[in-house]
């Protein structure tokens, strides 16, 4: 990519993002020594966690000055061919490559619940049961001979397709990548593979208490007719039910041009590339698309106590309840009180104190999942057996704290900073540039989301994270899961309620 003046920023400067990891690598270590190094068992307190510095080092590393960022995100092409569909474009001539990431309107939310699994099925024969006109055998052959990758999915609620190739063969190469999208085949024998992988996998899962952790508590806070309640890969049955027309049914309905944006990025010139996805995809044509209603998630909030028995060294723990949208107006100071909660690494407070202070695992964290509709938010940790009902009391404890009491200005100040830092590493690939304004357009989000990033991090206050801990976050009203052995925890899970057993499928 070209290097591009924007502010006192240079995109592309190889030495100076170098300059930067090293900076970043020698505060985290500096940091991570400091925190090893504080005794273990004592009671949290926020001012651990602000990012004082405590050390010489650290207040070597505090010293430093820098001007505040200015930066403007590299300029992308959008265009809207005529059968509409959605063009964004980056020239990037350092290398002779060539990049598709694409964006299509579909998903497993639009899949009926008795063919579960149709959308994901669907996704992955796209690409391995080849075209019309060309076998899956020989498709390979041809992808392998020119180093080149196709690939397609469709996940919950969003089909992807990506293309990466060199220059010398972009026309063949989006001949290939528009071959797939338009016209697969799936041949019945890569269906039936595919099908058999999948149940498989199924079969395996309650191998990984990881796995059913997570596939169970969806169940838990989603209504079980809605298909976020749902496993992207359907069920044994459900897939055994799917027909080969069923899939053809599936991609005919969903795969249009205008339901698709294209994110193009390398070594091309824009005036000629947009010509050839004019010419591959030729004949396309736009078509409305009926899209099935889904049901609308209901914000509800409960006390329940889940538990999964499962003989395990470790108890492997999730709690939550629904969260936000990706569009809600408080998404910016949501991420950054959960950042300050547990989605900052060592330095949050829920590992702060399970992890560091005590101990008790070495992987603790919360998060926000946002989605078109209501999402999740859960605090999910690894514990040993013995201290299984510490580690959910500690959790159960920030939630309230950060409810109750205004985070300190040093916490919020760094939870900014690190936003803004990260920000622009966003930036290091003309790839990774584009694929954001796909997903901005997509999500529906504005189109100068990331023109007006900084200042929306920015303008988060202490009133904002504590205004929005009040309204998303429920400790008394939270859903809990655990699997592991309750005869080997530290005290029962009935002091949190009443105990349900959740049976394995």
């Amino acid at each position: 990519m070209k290097n591009t003046y924007r502010g006192d920023f240079k995109v592309g400067n190889k030495y100076f993002i170098f300059s930067v990891l090293c900076s970043i690598c020698l505060v985290f270590f500096i940091h991570s020594a400091n925190l090893s190094a504080e005794p273990q068992g004592h009671e949290h307190t926020v001012k651990s966690y602000t990012g004082k510095p405590e050390s010489e080092g650290a207040r070597i590393v505090s010293g430093f000055k820098f001007k505040p960022l200015n930066f403007v995100p590299p300029k992308v092409d959008r265009i809207v061919l005529g059968n509409g569909m959605i063009l964004y474009l980056l020239e990037d001539h350092d290398l002779p490559i060539f990049n598709i990431t694409a964006r299509i309107k579909t998903g497993v939310i639009y899949e009926p619940a008795e063919k579960a699994g149709l959308a994901s099925l669907t996704g992955y024969v796209m690409r391995s049961g080849g075209t019309l006109s060309m076998p899956a055998d020989k498709l390979n052959e041809e992808l392998e001979y020119m180093a080149t990758s196709v690939e397609t999915s469709i996940d919950r609620e969003s089909g992807s397709a990506s293309l990466s190739t060199l220059k010398k063969d972009i026309d063949k190469g989006l001949k290939i990548f528009a071959d797939v999208l338009m016209n697969p085949v799936f041949a019945e024998d890569k269906i039936r593979i595919r099908k058999d992988e999948v149940i498989e996998s199924i079969r395996r899962e309650n191998d990984s208490p990881s796995q059913i952790v997570h596939r169970e508590f969806r169940k838990i806070i989603y209504d079980s007719k809605h298909p976020y309640s749902r496993r992207l890969n359907g069920t044994p049955e459900t897939i055994e039910k799917i027909t080969r027309d069923d899939i053809i049914a599936f991609h005919k309905k969903y795969f249009r041009p205008n339901s698709m944006i294209l994110g193009i990025s390398g070594d091309f010139n824009k005036d000629d590339i947009t010509k050839k996805i004019n010419a591959v995809f030729a004949g396309w044509r736009k078509e409305d698309i009926q899209f099935p209603e889904v049901p609308k998630v209901e914000r509800r909030y409960e006390r329940s106590v889940n538990y999964i028995y499962k003989d395990i060294n470790q108890a492997n723990v999730i709690m939550g309840h629904v969260g936000i949208d990706r569009k809600s107006p408080d998404y910016f100071p949501v991420m950054i009180m959960n950042f300050i909660l547990g989605g900052g690494s060592f330095t949050a407070r829920i590992p702060g104190r399970i992890r560091s202070d005590e101990g008790l695992a070495y992987s603790a964290y919360s998060a926000f999942q946002t989605s078109r509709d209501i999402g999740m938010f859960f605090v999910s940790c690894q514990t040993k057996l013995g201290s299984t009902n510490r580690a959910i009391s500690i959790a159960l404890e920030e939630l309230d704290k950060i409810r109750k009491m205004p985070v300190d200005n040093e916490e919020l100040a760094q939870a900014k900073e690190t936003f803004i830092n990260q920000f622009i590493f966003k930036f290091t690939t003309s790839a990774s540039i584009v694929a954001q304004k796909v997903d901005i357009e997509y999500e529906e989000l504005p189109l100068n989301y990331l023109e007006t990033y900084l200042d929306n991090v920015q303008a988060v206050t202490q009133e904002d994270v504590q205004r929005v801990a009040k309204e998303y976050l429920h400790p008394d009203e939270i859903e809990i899961l655990v699997v592991g052995n309750k005869e080997k925890f530290d005290k029962q899970l009935d002091n949190f309620g009443k105990v349900s057993v959740v049976e394995l499928e």
